[in-house]
């Protein structure tokens, strides 16, 4: 587990869950269960949380820590395309750096399984936010393509992520997250950008 999860009582019952959740499951896990390993007490646990369930978006929640700790480092002169390479670049150093596999595994696994709400998915988040205004302003400056929406470049972008974050899992973090997604998400953020002038009836 991530060290600085451990640094308090809300990181150690954090990183003792995903550990429970991910090596018995969300269902099989209790309470009782995660107290005992994080080595905090009820108390500690039920004035962090109201129960189980909303121990679900906590790592969502780190990632929008690390969306808003970087929104002071978008620099003016960076283009659109710049600033979400940028953001990609220095999440997925973070989750290489500072987050388990069975951490990210466990939350991409129990968003398929669980009926509750799908964190990843709430486009109330820091995340959603902040692309959001990325791309509008890389629109309005004509540095990105307005034939797709605001809301359908976030949903690509968002994508893209997930599947990297996932076969990163899948392959148990055998390369680089970080310099796998540089090496691709050009390419998978290609659609973004505005057509050649001369691109045009093949001319």
């Amino acid at each position: 587990m991530a060290k600085w999860l451990a640094r308090n009582t809300r990181g150690k019952i954090v990183s003792a869950a995903w550990k429970l959740f991910y090596e018995q499951g969300y269902e099989d896990t209790t309470v009782e269960e995660i107290i005992a390993l994080s080595q905090t007490s009820k108390g500690s646990f039920y004035h962090y949380f109201d129960g189980k369930d909303a121990l679900l978006g906590t790592l969502s929640t780190l990632f929008d820590e690390k969306y808003e700790d970087l929104t002071g480092q978008l620099k003016p002169e960076m283009t659109a395309m710049e600033q979400l390479l940028f953001l990609n670049n220095e999440l997925f150093g973070m989750i290489e750096n500072s987050i388990s596999i069975d951490l990210l595994a466990g939350l991409l696994a129990t968003q398929l399984t669980t009926a509750s709400a799908k964190q990843l998915l709430d486009h109330n988040r820091i995340y959603y936010k902040l692309l959001r205004k990325i791309i509008a302003q890389g629109q309005a400056d004509g540095q990105l393509t307005d034939t797709l929406s605001v809301s359908e470049m976030v949903k690509l972008y968002a994508l893209c992520e997930r599947a990297l974050m996932y076969d990163w899992c899948l392959c148990g973090g055998e390369y680089s997250l970080r310099q796998y997604s540089a090496q691709l998400m050009p390419g998978f953020l290609g659609s973004f950008l505005p057509a050649s002038p001369h691109c045009p009836g093949g001319g």
